[in-house]
């Protein structure tokens, strides 16, 4: 009930039922696209300046994925309850205590988890435009803006990781005596290793779309390619540009997905949600796997290299006294915060646009994405086969699940104000082309998740149901429904976490909600007013975390 009644009013938000939505006139635009599709520009000159794009991005998020792991794991250790719990903080304790007495003691790591909610609350763009007033519009601007708040995101999940192993051989370490750092790395650090490597790849994979995402601060890349082709009018070059981005983001999920398999731990979205469709799966590894594991780990050290030489960052200047110039004057003009224009209504009214936009997305995400991960997945195509023998071939059901996966890489690889700014042409500005633009990036994005789920199921339930004459359909809801739902609900919820901290994105090309207010304050210097705007944008991250979480635990109660 309360579903329903979030999703009309963030429908009555977005002015859904006016009949003023749709642009006649853009449709002229749609037609001019469709033609650039049809007769790309294929010259040498532009595949190559498509080729040097491709390998910025890739730079971008290589350097920014090994930044972040390293904040990551030093932050992870440092927020884990188990590191402080080795120094005598956090212990559980059968003695009554008072509030301050048991805050006192949880007090180092409660301030570790606080200190690393501010960056990860924060939109890896938002990063980026701030950056940018310090260093300009050179590579280490990307890489920061990377590397910041996904080093804060690894550190809260390399944190959990860390928590959840079997603590006994630790324990048993420092009584011996051991430094509290060299049972960490002895003990807990190896069994959290398959999950830790697993995880780290998944955000190579968001690097990649991070590092697309920020050309449209003039970072480069695939991504500033894209802006100018669709600013400029040149449709001719989107189609090159689209399948170099195609093919950088999908050669990054099938590595990400193989190196999991290799590894044969939890997905990096059940390491999140805490929700496991593999247990008690058998393991597949192999002497082959272990091979790919290690090609795997020399492949990301020559890439780290190639990137490195390719992008030259100057680090030096992060030390340099205009640097230390620039951030002493931002902050000094930050504090105290102002409230914009409008004062503290207009601050809470473009608050509810921002959620609104987020539920109105996220409730079109999880129907959609449910159906198409049933029709896309080759565990249930079998269905009525299960117990029979599968016949080779391509059939029409097969050549649909393929071309569903195809739609789902098409989705999240391009980037939420790209479909903001081609939605535009048919849709008047507003906060509607936000919440459509992010329900398609973020359909393609939890559609691959739940197709993981469903073909990581197990089948042997399936196969007792059909064994005693179930039929495919009764087999579907009585068998795979029920195991599969619970972890859609928790995808869902995650993914509108992760919806929040985009509406920003798509803000500042002109789709309202805090994003937008948070540009016009960025391009007036307005540093005051900026961190307002920052603060109610955090506080509303934590709330939807609070919300989500909650759900999530419920359901997996």
């Amino acid at each position: 009930m309360g579903v329903a009644a979030s999703v009309i009013w963030a429908a009555v938000q977005t002015n859904l039922f006016s009949g003023t939505l749709i642009n006649p006139g853009g449709w002229a635009l749609v037609v001019r696209l469709v033609d650039g599709l049809l007769h790309p520009d294929l010259s040498p000159a532009f595949l190559r300046l498509t080729l040097d794009s491709t390998l910025i991005t890739l730079s971008y998020a290589m350097l920014g994925t090994v930044l972040s792991l390293v904040i990551g794991m030093i932050g992870g250790i440092l927020s884990s309850e188990v590191w402080w719990q080795a120094h005598g903080f956090a212990q559980e304790t059968l003695q009554p205590e008072t509030f301050a007495r048991r805050l006192f003691r949880r007090s180092p790591w409660l301030a570790a988890r606080t200190l690393l909610a501010v960056p990860r609350s924060l939109h890896e763009i938002v990063w980026g435009l701030i950056f940018v007033n310090i260093f300009g519009l050179v590579p280490l601007t990307a890489i920061f803006a990377i590397a910041l708040p996904f080093g804060a995101i690894c550190a809260k999940v390399f944190s959990e990781i860390l928590d959840e192993q079997p603590r006994q051989p630790f324990l048993a370490m420092l009584n011996a005596g051991a430094p509290p750092l060299q049972a960490f790395f002895y003990t807990l650090f190896p069994s959290a290793l398959p999950n830790l490597i697993s995880y780290s790849f998944y955000r190579f994979e968001c690097s990649i779309r991070s590092a697309t995402i920020l050309g449209i601060i003039g970072a480069g890349g695939l991504g500033y390619q894209i802006l100018l082709s669709l600013q400029s009018l040149r449709y001719q070059e989107f189609l090159p540009i689209l399948i170099a981005l195609l093919l950088l983001s999908g050669s990054t999920d099938v590595w990400s997905s193989r190196l999991r398999q290799a590894l044969g731990g939890s997905t990096h979205i059940e390491i999140q949600t805490g929700v496991n469709h593999t247990a008690g799966i058998p393991s597949t590894g192999s002497t082959r796997s272990s091979a790919f594991l290690k090609g795997s780990m020399i492949s990301i050290l020559l890439l780290t290299g190639f990137a490195l030489v390719y992008l030259k960052p100057d680090f030096s200047s992060i030390l340099a006294p205009r640097t230390t110039q620039l951030l002493e004057g931002i902050l000094r003009d930050s504090f105290p915060p102002r409230l914009p224009d409008g004062g503290l209504l207009y601050l809470l009214r473009l608050s509810g646009q921002t959620l609104a936009i987020s539920i109105l997305a996220m409730a079109a995400v999880g129907p959609l994405a449910m159906a198409a991960a049933f029709v896309s997945s080759g565990r249930l195509r079998n269905l009525g086969q299960i117990t029979a023998t599968r016949q080779p071939g391509l059939r029409p059901a097969a050549i649909l699940a393929y071309l569903v996966r195809m739609f789902f890489l098409i989705a999240r690889a391009v980037p939420t104000p790209i479909w903001v700014l081609m939605i535009l042409f048919v849709v008047f500005p507003g906060i509607l082309p936000g919440a459509v633009a992010l329900a398609l990036h973020n359909w393609g994005i939890t559609g691959r998740l739940m197709v993981e789920t469903v073909d990581n199921m197990d089948e042997r339930p399936l196969v007792a149901l059909q064994s005693l004459g179930a039929s495919p359909g009764q087999t579907f809801m009585y068998g795979a429904l029920p195991d599969v739902f619970p972890g859609f609900i928790s995808y869902i919820f995650y993914r509108w976490e992760n919806c929040i901290r985009e509406t920003v994105v798509i803000g500042i090309v002109g789709a309202g909600g805090l994003g937008r207010l948070l540009s016009e304050q960025l391009s007036n210097f307005d540093y005051a007013a900026i961190t307002s705007t920052l603060i109610a944008l955090i506080l509303l991250t934590i709330l939807v975390d609070l919300l989500s979480s909650a759900v999530r635990r419920q359901y997996r109660s």
